[in-house]
């Protein structure tokens, strides 16, 4: 019932503002059309490209300093900003996925950081059954966006195999599966810049770039 209260004061609110500034309802209106997706979709990506280079052992696991300001001002609080834009447009699994993909950086970030500080010791099972769960919350995740469109169908897939190789890569101390779902990182990341790039080219000029059809409709 608040929550109808509060629609219903905030519609009156609006109408307020319409009677006495109609200019102003048309500025406020105009901040809520613009797509948030592209800012989420970058953060996740650009951040996961650049683990996935520390993952994949291109680079050595001292560049995790690099990757770590990176994960909490990008990769963590753009897409925890995303989600929040994304629930006011009443985007169920964009709300979802953004919140809890800016919140899984800033859980990674925290433990590298606390680990850093000899606060805590990271146990490698524990961590390869954290990355587990969170490769099952990405396979639930993907099963729904099969129905949005292939570019972020194939994100969610190669993030859930990412997940997947690395959990399983951190529980046995597996140097190869680790590298694995380091590749399988880049391919996640470059299919979630991709549909990013997208939706901003096609909000500048229509169908400029596919984002491929969905697998099931919805």
């Amino acid at each position: 019932m608040e929550n109808i209260k509060e629609i219903d004061n905030e519609n009156k609110a609006m109408i307020k503002i319409a009677e006495s500034n109609p200019m102003e309802v048309n500025q406020i209106n105009k901040s809520l059309l613009a797509d948030p997706a592209p800012l989420g979709l970058a953060a996740f990506g650009f951040t996961t490209f650049l683990l996935s280079f520390v993952n994949a052992g291109i680079l050595s696991g001292t560049a995790v300093s690099v990757v770590m300001p990176l994960a909490f001002s990008y990769g963590g609080f753009a897409q925890l900003l995303t989600g929040a834009f994304e629930m006011r447009r009443g985007n169920t699994f964009g709300f979802t996925a953004f919140t809890s993909y800016g919140s899984f950086w800033f859980f990674y970030g925290l433990l590298v950081f606390f680990s850093y500080l000899k606060i805590i010791t990271i146990p490698v099972h524990a961590l390869g059954i954290a990355l587990i769960l969170w490769g099952l919350f990405t396979l639930y995740m993907w099963a729904n966006a099969m129905r949005l469109n292939l570019a972020l169908n194939m994100t969610f897939l190669f993030l859930w195999l990412a997940f997947m190789a690395l959990g399983f890569g951190a529980y046995y101390s597996n140097t190869t599966l680790t590298r694995i779902g380091g590749i399988f990182g880049f391919i996640t990341a470059f299919f979630a810049v991709y549909t990013s790039f997208a939706i901003i080219s096609n909000s500048i000029k229509e169908k400029t770039l596919p984002l491929g059809s969905p697998w099931f409709k919805k």
